[in-house]
Order: C-alpha cells, then sequence, then structure tokens
C-alpha cells in the first residue's frame, strides 16, 4: 500500500469511528484533499457549504483566492495537502465548539503523522489556537513558530490570516499576500535547520 492509499484508508476508517455530532447534520465528511508526500499542510478551520457539497476542502470562493496565492509562489494543490480541524461542516458556518474540535482531533493528529510535513500553515485563528492557543494571530501571522508537539512530526507552523479575511476586509489581501510569499524562504530555512 502506498501512502497516498495508506492515507485513504485512513480517512474511510475514521469516517466509520469518529464521534464529532456534526456528522448529523453534515452532508458528508470533508477528507484532506493533496499530495500525500507534501512538505506543507494547510489547516483550515471547518467545511462551509461548496465543501460539504463537494467533499473538498477549499473550493469556495476563499479557496479560489488560496489557489492564486499558492500559483504566485510558483505552487498548485497538488504539491500540497490542506484540511480542517473539524472534518464536518457547522450548521450556517458558525465556528465550531470545543467538542467538535477535540471529536475530530486525533483524525487531524492522525494525518499529520502519515504525511509528515516539514511545515504546517494554519489558515486563520481557529486552525492556529488549536495548537498554540496563547497566540493571538494579529501578533503572530506571517511569522515562523517552532514548538516541539508529541504527536506531530515537525515542530515548524506559520499562522496566515484565513483566506475569507481578504473577501471580508480588501485592506487584509495585501497582508495575506506578502505573508504567503514568505512561504518559500521560510521552507528554505526549515530545509537548512536540522530537526
Amino acid at each position: 500500500m502506498n501512502k497516498l492509499q495508506e492515507l485513504q484508508a485512513l480517512h474511510k476508517d475514521w469516517e466509520k469511528k469518529c464521534e464529532c455530532r456534526l456528522k448529523k447534520t453534515a452532508t458528508r465528511a470533508v477528507f484532506g484533499h493533496g499530495s500525500a508526500e507534501a512538505d506543507i499542510v494547510f489547516i483550515g478551520e471547518a467545511p462551509g457549504k461548496k465543501e460539504d457539497e463537494t467533499g473538498i476542502p477549499f473550493v469556495g470562493s476563499a479557496g479560489k483566492f488560496l489557489d492564486e496565492m499558492l500559483s504566485a509562489i510558483k505552487l498548485k494543490r497538488e504539491d500540497i495537502y490542506i484540511t480542517n480541524i473539524v472534518k464536518y461542516r457547522p450548521p450556517n458556518n458558525r465556528d465550531p465548539l470545543p467538542e467538535e474540535k477535540s471529536a475530530c482531533r486525533d483524525w487531524l493528529l492522525d494525518e499529520l503523522k502519515l504525511i509528515k510535513p516539514k511545515l504546517i500553515i494554519f489558515l486563520g485563528r481557529h486552525a492556529m489556537s488549536n495548537f498554540f492557543p496563547e497566540e493571538k494571530i494579529s501578533k503572530v501571522h506571517g511569522k515562523l513558530l517552532t514548538k516541539k508537539f508529541i504527536d506531530i512530526p515537525t515542530r515548524h507552523f506559520f499562522p496566515l490570516y484565513h483566506p475569507a479575511m481578504a473577501l471580508y476586509k480588501g485592506s487584509m489581501r495585501k497582508v495575506l499576500i506578502a505573508d504567503f510569499k514568505k512561504i518559500p524562504k521560510i521552507l528554505e530555512k526549515i530545509g537548512k535547520d536540522t530537526v
């Protein structure tokens, strides 16, 4: 079994055993998507309406903006892996509750253990606060955070504002693009670091 097949099996297994109560209201689980060999894993908050319909993360307007930013640093969806803290859409796109995040946490950790990315990029404060609850995204966006977790194979994390912020607040677009453009240099720096 190759890594992609292992990942698909992991999702099918977790889809059965995940006890997140959002299962009752969502259409389907939205699995992570992209390369099982990715150096970068992007973590968002939760699926929205379009994601719930298609089963693919970040396919709405925020996803289109994410694709544009990836293209600006010469990456495509196939080069990265993208997933969410919560695998099921919260009703009316409300924020996921702590118990919903908790119910999906081991699923996310299993994805990370299998992929073993060099860098984890948080898309928004909900994704970041799941790992760095003491930090404020307004203070740490666009900065490399380093922390050793027992159950996560990387120690390099890069918080960004959620791409949807740029859609609601035009001034955030420039900030997000500027932060995003730091990713290649950060990957270079990590490559030189000895883990």
